[in-house]
């Protein structure tokens, strides 16, 4: 199932948003190439993270959660 913006798997719910959006596109593309889609997000997490940091976002961390 490909994903965007807005519709993505739950376990990237806290991730920074641009992280994020890097992560659902390397997804879409492991998809694609007919990796299994639980494997095709552990990839995709992994490096985007990497990239993020790569192209000085620093360490990637997941998007803080807000306290009632």
């Amino acid at each position: 199932m490909p994903w965007r913006d807005g519709d993505y798997p739950p376990s990237m719910k806290n991730m920074d948003p641009q992280i994020r959006h890097k992560a659902v596109e390397i997804a879409n593309a492991l998809l694609e190439d007919g990796h299994e889609e639980g494997r095709a997000i552990a990839i995709a997490t992994a490096k985007a993270k990497e990239w993020h940091e790569a192209h000085g976002g620093g360490e990637a961390r997941d998007a803080p959660t807000s306290q009632k």
